[in-house]
């Protein structure tokens, strides 16, 4: 299951035991509604072993710039509060995973 990431509750999730996805996207974007069933179908795969977490860069700004967002979707994995790697736009599922499957 996805979770929500703000900045009040980011710092637990960016410091947890299990490495980070963060979907950064918006509500207007195409790419990222495109993506959204990527993204669930990725918290259901890897439950128990990734932390899924979704960011609306226009309710989050703040986040948005510290991953230094320049377009969406933006999908920064960190694992041990480092970012270790980042996927920038809609691509296959697939993609997503091997940079998943890189961190575990």
């Amino acid at each position: 299951m996805e979770v929500e990431i703000t900045t009040e509750n980011f710092e637990s999730y960016k410091n947890g035991e299990l490495p980070l996805v963060v979907d950064i996207w918006a509500t207007w974007c195409g790419p990222c509604k495109m993506m959204a069933p990527v993204v669930e179908k990725l918290a259901e795969k890897y439950e128990g072993k990734v932390k899924v977490g979704k960011v609306n860069s226009d309710d989050e700004p703040e986040l948005a710039q510290m991953f230094q967002v320049m377009s969406i979707p933006n999908f920064v994995i960190i694992k041990d509060g480092k970012v270790v790697a980042r996927v920038i736009g809609a691509v296959p599922q697939q993609a997503l995973e091997e940079k998943l499957d890189a961190q575990l």
